[in-house]
């Protein structure tokens, strides 16, 4: 069985770290300019991207850089300007979209990698053959895509690399077919069964953010103040099934109301030849990087070794906020054990950070708080060593004095040490486990 790579996202050097630390292969990057949903982007300059290549290519990882806009012509004109310094600092492969721009690399730089963009949409065998004729050295497959499509192109095209994205909010990106017909009646417009769901009469929400950047519903008073250039639908006949939408300087992004989540694939991905399973996410949490690696690695570790598919996997992947999960288009009906996964509205998730370890001793763990926790809460400590739960039966502040609680954000406080801790707690995360319902 080929041994696909985990590709995770870094919008920061933190989000590269932490991604390799829990078992990533590869990340992906943006420039601003030329990449699109590059929110909280911190590699804005060739020294950002430099020293973040070199410190993949240190650790023997990949590192990929995203050039993915759709440009008009005062952008053409300035392209290979900026990207002849980014390109000396050598990263692996450019994801890329727009044929001008492929067209203009390949002939300036034709030894340089070009990974096919998700937004170029290829959803067929005849697409990925021809650019693999063009000297593309991977594609990067339609979200739109069924299980058995892809094994199809895979089986027609044995000479190109595929990837593919497993779990995230995904954008519903420009299509040949009706996504909003399809995504949420499972009709086929091109098929003359569309159900109009384009003309359907959507409502804007208030809204805020949760823990990993996400847009959820708030009450009236509660909404946060956000940018302007992004909102949240909902249809009235879908109460809950909200839909997020952006817009920057490239264009303007629909999101899927749910984050696509695909762990349970990941062995017949693996199996069928996909090369690479791709996790969203540039703009989420670093404890979102490190939860969503750590699963994905086990599950490809899982899977290449012969294991039955634990579906425990799908219960950490609940301990993050989350709007509901889904399968995509992978898979048109799901068996009955999956069902219960289906969540229809935004959901909190069953865990939330509390914390960060700052320092450790034979007694104690200092903790920087960032919400609320008390002795006696069921914690876990995410590392890349392995997770571990345990209880707190006593707290202080950083004065030996007791506590009952630690308020939230701004606070340092210390618990006892838990049996088996890791050797090693750089990118750990100390997570509250919530009650049921909470």
């Amino acid at each position: 069985m080929n041994t696909p790579e985990l590709l995770a996202p870094a919008g920061t050097p933190e989000h590269l770290e932490t991604a390799f630390a829990y078992g990533a292969d590869a990340v992906y990057a943006g420039q601003p300019r030329y990449s699109l949903r590059v929110r909280n982007n911190s590699f804005k300059d060739v020294a950002a991207l430099g020293a973040g290549i070199e410190r993949a290519h240190e650790l023997g990882k990949q590192f990929y850089l995203v050039s993915n806009i759709a440009p008009h012509n005062d952008k053409v004109r300035s392209y290979l300007r900026d990207l002849a310094p980014v390109l000396e600092q050598k990263p692996d492969a450019l994801i890329m979209s727009d044929p001008g721009l492929i067209m203009l690399v390949r002939e300036k730089w034709p030894d340089q990698p070009i990974h096919l963009s998700v937004q170029a949409n290829a959803v067929n065998w005849a697409t990925v053959e021809f650019w693999r004729r063009q000297g593309i050295s991977r594609v990067i497959l339609s979200r739109e895509l069924a299980l058995n499509e892809i094994r199809e192109i895979r089986d027609r095209v044995p000479g190109m690399e595929l990837e593919v994205f497993v779990h995230g909010a995904l954008c519903m990106a420009y299509s040949g077919r009706c996504l909003l017909s399809g995504y949420m009646n499972h009709r086929d417009a091109n098929q003359g069964a569309c159900t109009n769901a384009c003309r359907w009469n959507y409502k804007q929400v208030q809204h805020g953010h949760d823990q990993t950047g996400d847009l959820i519903a708030t009450c009236g008073g509660e909404a946060q103040q956000v940018a302007p250039k992004e909102i949240l639908l909902e249809e009235p006949n879908r109460p809950g099934g909200f839909i997020p939408a952006y817009e920057d300087e490239h264009g303007t992004y629909i999101m899927n109301s749910k984050d696509l989540r695909a762990v349970q694939h990941v062995a017949e991905l693996a199996k069928m030849g996909v090369h690479s399973l791709k996790i969203e996410g540039r703009t989420k949490s670093t404890y979102y990087v490190a939860r969503t690696t750590q699963v994905y690695r086990r599950a490809i570790d899982e899977a290449v070794q012969g294991k039955a598919f634990d579906m425990g996997l799908m219960n950490e992947l609940e301990a993050l906020s989350n709007r509901g999960y889904t399968e995509g288009f992978l898979r048109r009906h799901l068996p009955r054990e999956y069902q219960t996964y289906e969540q229809g509205s935004s959901f909190l998730g069953t865990q939330q950070v509390v914390g960060t370890i700052t320092d450790t001793d034979n007694q104690w763990l200092t903790i920087d708080v960032k919400n609320k926790f008390a002795p006696g809460d069921q914690l876990e400590l995410i590392s890349p060593a392995g997770n571990i739960r345990f209880s707190a039966s006593i707290m202080e502040n950083r004065n030996g004095q007791a506590m009952d609680y630690a308020p939230g954000s701004g606070h340092i406080v210390r618990i006892p040490i838990p049996a088996d801790l890791p050797k090693t707690l750089e990118h750990s995360y100390l997570t509250r486990i919530l009650p049921t319902g909470g």
